[in-house]
């Protein structure tokens, strides 16, 4: 069965294929782990949706790894900065009162 695979190599996830994991057909390089992409934690940024502005967390999901991510040995883990909060630090203005027509 073919699904995707997260090409990992000295624990940085180098490349993401479609592959049926056959290596009579195609071998990844020697020195790399190949994950299931379906089947792989991952650690991504997750606002809380009650918090307003939003506070962001590293939360753990399955399925989501991308190129750049780090492995651990157990779970990746994004390398993107932590998001701030886009409505708190937009430069639109802040309006209160009523609108009209």
């Amino acid at each position: 069965m073919t699904q995707e695979y997260l090409q990992v190599e000295n624990n940085v996830v180098t490349n993401m294929l479609m592959w049926d994991g056959d290596v009579n057909t195609w071998q990844p390089p020697a020195d790399a782990i190949m994950l299931v992409q379906a089947t792989t934690p991952s650690m991504v940024w997750l606002p809380n949706d009650t918090v307003i502005p939003a506070i962001y967390k590293l939360t753990e999901v399955i399925g989501f790894g991308s190129i750049g991510f780090t492995w651990n040995g157990t779970v990746l883990t994004t390398n993107q900065p932590e998001p701030t909060d886009l409505v708190a630090n937009s430069n639109q203005p802040i309006v209160t009162g009523i609108q009209t027509i």
